[in-house]
């Protein structure tokens, strides 16, 4: 099954760039072709059952629709569907970080066991919440030990854990990382994470369809993920998961955070300072900038430096990382992106501001980022470039 639905929300219209020009010309039926013949390849060479395209154009929304978030019951992809973010959680948790620092709570630039007093003593008291929250702690590895499976048996694992490298010279893309800083900006704010994700972004933003744990009301619209073998499968918990990787939601939900960040209109300025933290880039690692859940690249970007970007090498091994000191601020001439994935899911976002474009790309299936990029750029370009 590969139908697609597509509709339209028309927002206020603003003009750009002489690219943007070129963007508001576009019809909607040359979108949807353009939708369509992208992804109808890209799921049929990876297997994918459904997916969830969503695109923000100068403002106009439009949503698409393919496959089956079901395939035992034959329930199709629809605007309701829920995904499994995977990391893409991690910039949601980030602006969490950056609600903290506007809101007094903390500052990027503190010690981390600042923050919690059973890592006092630790070698937390020499790595930044901003070194957790880009990787570059010392090298924090990708997922925790498989006996770390209680809150007091992870803040043993951080007691005792040594950095490899010098604090803020290597970055090593790390869940326990990136997963400590949400958990003690949530500390710094006196609420449990989740509360306080509510609280200070879902609730703002009206992402009325994200969820650490889907409710019973909403199991019906939970995709299943599928596995290599074509098992249906959900994530499962893990310490830390809801910081890291534990986030649900529908695209509209994803679309309206990418929004948010290109255009922050109607934001109150706690949330407004919050998104732009996000966007601040800290390190440089090659031509990717790295921020805080989002990475950058100076656009336009060439595919090969997405795909380089995003690469097995940049995501499992350490890379050295160059400080940027002052950090960048926030830029309108750049792609931001993110990937994650569960075992069963796939997601990928990128947004150019200077253009008002973005794009959200959510599966059930985990295909590879390279596959993921290439159509996302490809959309993207077509766009940009159309006469």
């Amino acid at each position: 099954m590969l139908a697609a639905k597509t509709h339209l929300f028309m927002a206020t219209s603003l003009l750009f760039s002489s690219s943007a020009w070129a963007l508001e010309e576009q019809d909607n039926a040359s979108i949807e072709a353009l939708v369509n013949d992208t992804i109808a390849p890209l799921m049929a060479e990876h297997r994918i059952p459904g997916m969830a395209v969503a695109l923000s154009i100068n403002g106009q929304q439009h949503y698409f629709n393919y496959g089956l978030a079901n395939q035992e019951a034959g329930i199709p992809v629809t605007d309701e569907t829920l995904f499994e973010l995977g990391s893409v959680s991690k910039v949601f948790t980030a602006a969490l970080a950056g609600y903290a620092q506007a809101s007094g709570a903390l500052s990027l630039f503190d010690p981390a066991s600042r923050y919690l007093a059973e890592l006092e003593g630790s070698a937390f008291d020499e790595i930044s919440l901003l070194e957790l929250g880009t990787y570059t702690a010392g090298g924090l590895p990708l997922q925790f030990p498989e006996s770390v499976q209680s809150e007091e048996a992870m803040i043993d694992y951080y007691r005792q854990w040594q950095p490899e490298f010098a604090p803020g010279s290597h970055r090593l893309y790390s869940n326990p990382s990136l997963g400590l800083f949400g958990y003690l900006a949530a500390q710094s704010l006196g609420q449990p994470f989740e509360m306080a994700m509510k609280e200070a972004l879902l609730a703002p933003l009206r992402l009325e369809h994200s969820y650490f744990q889907v409710p019973e009301a909403q199991q019906a619209h939970y995709a299943y993920g599928y596995s290599k073998q074509d098992e249906p499968i959900r994530v499962n918990p893990g310490m830390l998961d809801a910081q890291a990787y534990g986030l649900k939601s529908t695209a509209a939900d994803v679309l309206t955070l990418v929004e948010a960040n290109m255009s922050g209109a109607g934001l109150n300025e706690p949330l407004s300072q919050a998104l732009a933290a996000t966007r601040t880039g800290y390190f440089e690692v090659g031509n990717m900038t790295q921020g805080l859940g989002w990475e950058s690249y100076a656009y336009p970007v060439a595919l090969d430096s997405l795909l380089e970007g995003n690469s097995l090498e940049v995501v499992l091994e350490a890379n050295p990382a160059s400080p940027l000191s002052p950090p960048l601020p926030p830029r309108q001439e750049a792609l931001y992106n993110k990937t994650g994935a569960t075992n069963g899911f796939g997601a990928y976002v990128a947004f150019v501001p200077s253009q008002q474009l973005g794009i959200v790309l959510l599966a059930n299936r985990n295909y590879p980022n390279q596959a993921r990029i290439q159509a996302a750029h490809h959309i993207l370009t077509t766009l940009t470039e159309a006469p």
